[in-house]
């Protein structure tokens, strides 16, 4: 037998008596099962999860700070921080980044990171060094920090509160019912077509997007109200013989005019340029003329105005 051969048939077998003891060695033994009556341990949370729910940034994988530390943190940020940072964290008037979005701060644990940067500064971003503030203010600051990211809604979204939502209707009814007579009176009654619109629309907001769009627009949970008050386009179709046609529209292009009479039968009638005479009635055309009118204060008075009317 060859010399090079017998060498390769010797190490293939040296290999095969040492790689069961190597796995052997490398592969870990079975876990141990539980004591009777307990159940198996849970593996721990890795990247993204905690608290019985996915977590999306790094601000939700860290346990909550001490409240003590958080307090005197959020005194700290307040005197040091807010005119740059803003009083929420997301920006202030002087230029300072939004921390609740900052990489850094999404990163750090327990201000590991902001040390240096509060201590060295960032000049070129406009940041001064603050080489003598104590560290474990800085500690403070970071946890915080950290506290009000875990209490937002989502990354970079504002905290949550227990203040109630600021109310919406801010104009004067008053000046909102004069403006009401003047502008939309030959079209709508408070007593009429409006009569108990603010039950049957109880969301302000809404009940603004309803009557600036005229019924036409997402009025949000009013929706079903606008759609339900709208008013169809119509139009009225004089034939060069004379007779009138007269229903919704349902189609009104260069070739065709297509009408839904009352009786519920559709009716096209062929166009040859301004024959046959067509004449559209829109009963949004007014309220499309007054966007370019209303100005804040009106729409705010006319809601004030409109609420009242249940």
């Amino acid at each position: 037998m060859p010399i090079r051969q017998g060498l390769v048939i010797a190490a293939l077998a040296a290999l095969a008596v040492i790689a069961p003891h190597v796995d052997a060695q490398q592969t870990p033994p079975p876990a141990a099962p539980p004591p009777a009556g307990q159940p198996p341990a849970t593996p721990p949370a890795g990247p993204g999860q905690g608290r019985g729910r996915p977590a999306v940034f790094p601000a939700q994988q860290r346990p909550p700070g001490d409240p003590a530390v958080i307090e005197r943190g959020k005194a700290a940020y307040a005197v040091t921080c807010s005119a740059c940072h803003g009083v929420d964290l997301r920006g202030g008037q002087l230029g300072g980044p939004n921390l609740l979005r900052s990489q850094l701060m999404l990163n750090d644990q327990h201000g590991e990171l902001l040390i240096p940067v509060v201590r060295g500064g960032r000049p070129e971003k406009g940041m001064p060094p603050m080489p003598t503030m104590a560290e474990d203010d800085i500690k403070a600051i970071a946890e915080f920090i950290h506290s009000v990211a875990a209490s937002s809604r989502g990354q970079g979204a504002p905290p949550g509160g227990d203040a109630p939502p600021p109310d919406p209707v801010v104009g004067n009814a008053a000046a909102g019912q004069a403006y009401f007579a003047a502008k939309c009176g030959t079209c709508h009654s408070a007593t009429g077509d409006l009569q108990g619109i603010a039950t049957r629309v109880p969301d302000p907001r809404a009940l603004q997007n309803l009557w600036v769009s005229g019924g036409g627009g997402r009025g949000g949970r009013g929706r079903g109200a606008a759609a339900a008050t709208a008013r169809p386009v119509t139009a009225a179709v004089t034939l060069p013989s004379g007779e009138t046609l007269e229903g919704a529209l349902v189609r009104f292009d260069d070739f065709l005019v297509t009408l839904r009479q009352a009786d519920g039968t559709v009716r096209s009638v062929r166009r040859d340029g301004d024959l046959p005479k067509v004449e559209i009635r829109d009963p949004l055309e007014p309220h499309r003329k007054l966007l370019t009118v209303y100005t804040d204060k009106d729409m705010h008075d006319v809601t004030a105005y409109l609420v009242t009317l249940k």
